[in-house]
């Protein structure tokens, strides 16, 4: 087996060294997010973290790595004997995938033993493989929600907990916790953000000569792995003892009140939410000062700190890209300057203005002074601001296009604030990922019935089971009141949840659209759509359409955020090619559904209907949405049509696809009742 890459050799990241350094020497912090793009080292930089740990003592033979000086009291393979001596190993790093289910995660009970044999058997997952190592999760982002909760309630309790069956099992599990994300496919939940401690945006250098060390390293490290390992030894053994002595040295740094009013008031300053980030802010002030070997906390470690604990609790909604800003953090960081005393009032020297007192005040009772002892001038004349005329919100940008689609391509307009609007769903029960839009057959959910089991039992169907094996008691010879079973009678429960969809948007850029105050309101019902598609687990996809042709503007994604970018970014002008948006929708779905296949699409068709751009465009338009429907896809048009007179275009496309059509004010929540039962009810 050839070395791991060296931690001291990987070139620049020097945010992402400090953090994961940080959280070596202090595992309370709460472990480290790693944003960034592809290609930035981010999984060599944590896997070459393990190498840096020090070793850690455990109680041989014990599956849960316990403490040979202070074992689990409730371990379950405990309890140990305290004259056993402890062995010591290299602290691990063990890596959570994607597709690990939550047996593999926190361990599970052996049911059909269990029900068989009477043993309550318990195999450990991987939170107890990674007590008092390193977990990574690469990806973490398209980690289903339910687990990422398991994990970093675990992370945060310091224990893991497996209830079945009425058997609980409870084992340490304290861990670095390392998460590695592309932003670009998808983000993680502002609440599952926020329980990161520290987060680092990586991004590869465009620094010519910084770029080519990195090939040179990993060129000489590919040709000869333990002889470029042996070349970093000497820096990477004096970080692992840096480390160490921070370790040793962390219970004794103080942090006075001074800097913990500074954090506070940092925090406060930022609006964060909740008490998370004073706490976390505080545990990592502590531990730069104790990597820097100091024994007390300065100005400049809680600078540091909030750096890396705060930007990614800036985010309050899915669109939001963390961040800070600096000149906010250095003005939050200063010293309140002590407010001024007040000077005393001089007393009068007269009784009036004879007597070279005060004024006489005017007839509304003031005196007609500005405070400084002079008269208040009157106030100056401004020009009132220039309103517009009644009407132009409806009227075209400059240069707009008429409603027939020509004129020139306009510049993008902003979108209407979203709203929340109505679920709408795909029909039928299916079995993609978990989610929150459509009915599917899930791993959680409610139990609706049992099947016979294939393979090793995750999820036992008691009742179910016994009901299989009660038919053959008799056959099988028994006297006693145990129960007797064999692997047949086993039966798995089959659960009902929700899944998450392929919502593929198809939105008209045409000159038709292209009057400000209807595109701005069709930009919020799309940015609208696509916070819903956020908030249930969907993955998204924009074509648009005008001129001559239609455009993927977004490859399906699990991250609405570039989908809203793409839109905002969105220009309009040209003709309308309803049957090109529409046919370039199909052929999205089919290369879509041969890269995951159990993905059931909705297809958000947004458009007045207005076809135009050829001889036949309406019948072409026609033709291509029969072929869409063909397909079994879901669909639904929102009509964009406004104005007295209505030719009911998109109402006929809906009929075409085989969907329900809505006007944009049906959307909200709170608009008409039954769209939800309309949708579902397409074959």
């Amino acid at each position: 087996m050839s070395a791991a890459y060296p931690f001291s050799a990987i070139v620049g990241l020097a945010d992402l060294r400090l953090a994961l350094v940080l959280n070596a020497v202090s595992p309370a912090v709460g472990g480290v997010l790693v944003r960034g793009e592809k290609g930035t080292a981010k999984s060599t930089m944590v896997r070459a973290l393990a190498g840096q740990l020090p070793e850690v003592a455990v109680v041989p033979g014990c599956r849960f790595s316990c403490d040979p000086a202070s074992p689990d009291g409730q371990c379950p393979d405990g309890p140990h004997d305290p004259a056993i001596a402890g062995t010591a190993r290299a602290a691990r790093l063990v890596e959570l995938p994607v597709g690990a289910s939550e047996d593999r995660l926190a361990g599970s009970l052996d049911i059909e033993r269990a029900l068989t044999e009477g043993v309550k058997a318990y195999e450990p997952g991987l939170l107890a493989a990674a007590h008092r190592g390193v977990l990574y999760v690469d990806e973490v982002n398209l980690l289903h929600d339910h687990l990422v909760d398991l994990l970093l309630d675990a992370a945060a309790m310091g224990t893991s907990h497996v209830e079945r069956e009425g058997v609980s099992v409870r084992h340490a599990a304290r861990f670095l916790l390392v998460g590695t994300m592309n932003p670009e496919e998808g983000e993680l939940r502002p609440q599952l953000l926020d329980r990161f401690g520290l987060t680092v945006e990586v991004a590869a250098s465009r620094e010519p000569r910084e770029r080519a060390e990195v090939v040179r390293r990993r060129l000489a490290y590919e040709a000869d792995p333990d002889a470029f390992a042996a070349r970093w030894a000497h820096e990477d053994a004096d970080l692992a003892e840096r480390i160490l002595r921070a370790r040793t040295l962390l219970a004794d740094v103080l942090l006075p009140d001074a800097e913990l009013e500074r954090i506070a008031r940092v925090c406060a300053s930022f609006e964060v939410d909740g008490m998370r980030a004073d706490l976390v802010t505080a545990r990592t002030s502590i531990a730069l000062a104790a990597w820097h070997g100091r024994t007390e906390v300065t100005a400049e470690d809680v600078r540091q700190a909030a750096l890396l604990a705060l930007p990614h609790r800036r985010r309050r909604n899915p669109f939001d890209a963390p961040g800070l800003d600096e000149e906010h953090l250095d003005e939050a960081l200063r010293d309140p300057e002590p407010e001024p005393e007040p000077e005393p009032e001089p007393e009068p020297e007269g009784d009036g203005p004879d007597g070279g007192g005060s004024p006489p005040p005017d007839a509304d009772g003031s005196d007609g002074s500005d405070g400084s002892g002079n008269a208040a001038r009157a106030p100056e004349r401004t020009e009132a601001a220039p309103t517009s005329a009644p009407g132009t919100e409806d009227a075209p940008v400059e240069g707009a296009p008429t409603a027939s689609g020509g004129g020139r391509e306009q510049a993008a307009v902003a979108a209407a604030e979203p709203y929340r609007t109505r679920l709408f769903a795909v029909p039928g029960v299916g079995q993609g990922a978990a989610g929150r839009r459509s009915r599917a057959r899930t791993a959680s959910g409610r139990t609706t019935g049992s099947q016979v089991a294939a393979g090793r039992v995750a999820r036992l169907h008691v009742a179910a089971t016994v009901r299989a094996a009660a038919l053959h008691q008799k056959a099988r010879g028994r006297t006693g009141a145990g129960l007797l079973l064999r692997r047949a009678d086993l039966r798995e429960a089959v659960r009902e949840g929700r899944e998450g969809n392929l919502v593929l948007f198809v939105v008209d850029a045409s000159g038709s659209m292209a009057a400000r105050k209807r595109m701005r309101a069709v930009k919020g019902a799309v940015l609208s759509l696509l916070l819903d598609a956020y908030q249930r687990r969907d993955k998204v996809g924009l074509v648009t359409f005008r001129g001559a042709d239609a455009s993927l503007v977004l490859p399906p994604t699990s991250s609405v955020e570039i989908g809203a970018a793409r839109l905002a970014a969105l220009p309009t002008g040209g003709r309308t090619p309803v049957g090109a948006g529409l046919l370039r929708a199909h052929e999205t779905l089919r290369v879509e559904r041969l890269r995951d296949p159990l993905r059931r699409p909705l297809v958000v068709v947004v458009t007045d209907g207005r076809a135009t751009g050829g001889r036949d465009a309406l019948g072409e338009s026609r033709r291509a949405a029969r072929l869409l429907a063909a397909t079994g896809a879901a669909s639904l048009v929102v009509d964009c049509e406004s104005g007295p007179v209505r030719l009911g275009l998109a109402a006929r496309l809906a009929g075409d696809l085989g969907g329900p059509v809505v006007t944009l004010d049906e959307l909200a929540a709170d608009g008409l009742a039954g769209l939800v039962r309309d949708v579902r009810s397409v074959a």
